[in-house]
């Protein structure tokens, strides 16, 4: 159970969240009409059109919270200029959206945030012109492209930001490095889909280099470090990072199978159809009946998943127990992530300690 005494900070936390985002949304659409102008007139049409594939998904927004992050590790460690933080704090989100592009072609998904995934919309496009070739591979195609570049511009972003020029240095090495990291999370999941048994702890490991470090503790460090941050505090926040980030991860998964379309953002048979391996799927193949597991096994990584087979995969999810394991695991996550966070309470704010406080109970009854 988590503390009682807790409970106050999700408020904090979400009306924080709330500003936060209201900053990085209107910087994000100000930022997007800059490079939709220049685009058009310096690269003409065509580019504008794969430039506005990215600035679609960018825009889209979500909760921000890993922009949102960036800024709360900066205040936590003492930073003051707020002008330089939400321009870092844009880059944050331009390399998400980056990612997001990457991982719906990684996971065949149609939709994104409600409405069509980047590659999904190219695609269209393609027919809806009559182009010659394949409009799938033009959707890809043009999707890769545009999410290179969102990237790119993200990367021009962070060498310029108004930092002393050491500390920056060494921000840009921390995100690169964290994303690095989240890559090595990226080759070992789409390996996991494919490859015969999964552990846990494959499964583990990609909650850690995946999530782990791309959600929670590579913007959070980030920030610290263009504040000025020392290692020991940066190392304090390790701790902290990785447990929220397998709790978020988790609760990701539940969400994913368990949650309605618009509360997760993409379809609730998507998992499942792509094969992916949580702790959700590799409990319950390692603790339910051989029919069962059967059954489960033919439908990871089946494109052509019906509801109704899908509604037995959800049965199955519950009856072996794997959904109240996941459950738990979710809780202790947390429990250990608010523990770490009191005992390295030396180092943070008392705002920055009460939002990453609020941020970890928040997300054992996460809609999103």
């Amino acid at each position: 159970m988590v503390d009682k005494t807790h409970t106050s900070d999700t408020k904090f936390f979400a009306q924080k969240l709330s500003e936060y985002k209201k900053l990085i949304d209107a910087d994000i659409a100000q930022y997007a009409k800059n490079v939709q102008k220049s685009t058009l007139q310096e690269f003409g049409a065509h580019s504008r059109l794969a430039t506005d594939g990215y600035l679609e998904i960018l825009g889209r927004g979500g909760k921000r919270i890993r922009g949102a992050l960036a800024m709360v590790g900066y205040e936590m460690a003492g930073g003051k200029n707020k002008a330089m933080i939400l321009e870092a704090a844009r880059a944050v989100e331009m390399i998400h959206a980056y990612i997001l592009i990457i991982d719906d072609i990684n996971d065949r998904s149609p939709t994104r945030r409600g409405g069509p995934t980047a590659h999904i919309a190219l695609s269209d496009y393609h027919k809806k012109n009559n182009f010659s070739d394949s409009a799938e591979h033009f959707g890809e195609s043009i999707a890769m492209n545009c999410a290179l570049l969102g990237n790119h511009a993200a990367q021009m972003l962070l060498t310029f930001l108004d930092v002393d020029p050491k500390l920056r240095s060494i921000a840009i090495g921390t995100i690169n490095g964290g994303m690095v990291t989240t890559a090595h999370g990226q080759f070992n999941d789409i390996f996991n889909e494919v490859s015969g048994k999964v552990s846990e702890r494959d499964v583990q490991n990609v909650m850690e280099w995946k999530t782990a470090y791309y959600t929670f503790l590579n913007p959070l460090t980030f920030g610290m470090v263009l504040a000025g941050a020392n290692t020991a505090t940066t190392d304090a926040i390790r701790d902290y990072s990785l447990n929220a980030g397998r709790a978020f991860q988790v609760t990701d998964d539940i969400l994913g199978t368990f949650g309605a379309e618009f509360e997760s953002g993409k379809s609730p048979l998507d998992d499942i159809r792509e094969g992916k391996r949580t702790l959700l799927t590799v409990y319950a193949l390692e603790h339910t009946d051989k029919a069962d597991r059967n059954f489960l096994m033919q439908m990871l990584g089946n494109s052509n998943l019906s509801q109704a087979e899908f509604d037995r995969c959800k049965d199955i999810l519950v009856e072996s127990g794997a959904l109240a394991y996941t459950e738990q695991k979710a809780k202790h996550y947390v429990q250990t992530a608010l523990t770490s966070l009191e005992e390295n309470s030396e180092f943070w704010t008392a705002d920055g300690q009460r939002f990453l406080s609020g941020l970890a109970q928040t997300l054992l009854h996460r809609k999103a």
